[in-house]
């Protein structure tokens, strides 16, 4: 993993006008988005304002309508190098209806970095445990997943994600339905991946014990930039002030204001 942080090192996802439509509905607008490596980045919205569908984009599951996309320096297109990237989506459970252990859903993290047959290696099996440790799972990596809490299994996906060793981890929502403790340990998880010189970019309502992490804030309002700066409380975030419809790099003083929180529109 990249060992940089922000401030002037190489950026990982560079997003040049940007627009994505949904059956002929536009949903992302003229978005141009810079993250370097080694930053926290958040990215707020209130419901339906494009945070999920941005994300999506940005991993490859929404193809853009316009405009251009690099990862790590390369072009989309030519991007192949699929194992620098985790990505866990929203809501989603550990528990697929087939039995399987914690391991064996961690395990499958690991595929991106093995060639089609290849039986698990040491590296393997020592990257999946350094993960179940990462989550605090490690005392139930035998146990089956359908066994778990909503929170523990959320933070299985998380450990399945970084089994892989990305270098750019994408998450969506992780603590939406999680309890206080759960959201701690998951806190502890991307501050120690944080560390270790990662990229992450986290879509949220709700911050927590994972707000000392963050770097910079982005907020997005009917598809657009609204802010991209300072990190931002979400009480300021839910402020009176009125969004410029331009992007406002690090000038807190414009803040688009939130909705309540709740579930952003399933795309």
């Amino acid at each position: 993993m990249s060992t940089s942080r922000p401030g002037g090192s190489d950026p990982v996802v560079e997003l040049r006008d940007g627009a994505v439509a949904i059956a002929g509905r536009p949903v992302l607008r003229h978005l141009d988005l810079t993250v370097h490596a080694g930053e926290f980045v958040t990215l707020l919205g209130p419901n339906g304002s494009g945070k999920s569908t941005l994300v999506r984009a940005l991993v490859g599951l929404r193809p853009l309508t316009q405009g251009s996309l690099r990862l790590f320096g390369t072009s989309f297109e030519s991007f192949r190098d699929w194992h620098r990237l985790g990505f866990v989506p929203q809501r989603s459970s550990a528990a697929s209806g087939v039995p399987a252990s914690v391991t064996e859903v961690v395990a499958s993290g690991r595929l991106t970095r093995r060639r089609i047959l290849r039986p698990a290696g040491r590296a393997d099996r020592a990257a999946v445990a350094s993960a179940l440790e990462l989550v605090g799972l490690a005392d139930r990596a035998g146990d089956s997943v359908a066994t778990l809490s909503g929170g523990q299994q959320q933070r299985v996906l998380i450990a399945r994600a970084l089994a892989g060793e990305p270098d750019l981890f994408f998450l969506d929502e992780p603590t939406a339905g999680v309890d206080l403790p759960n959201q701690q340990a998951l806190a502890e998880a991307l501050g120690a991946l944080s560390r270790a010189g990662s990229t992450v970019v986290l879509v949220t309502h709700e911050l927590g014990p994972l707000e000392p992490l963050v770097d910079r804030t982005i907020v997005l309002r009917d598809g657009r930039v609204v802010y991209d700066g300072a990190p931002l409380h979400l009480d300021d975030a839910h402020g009176h002030h009125h969004p410029s419809p331009r992007r406002a790099d690090h000038h807190p003083g414009v803040v688009a204001p939130l909705d309540r929180p709740g579930e952003e529109v399933a795309w």
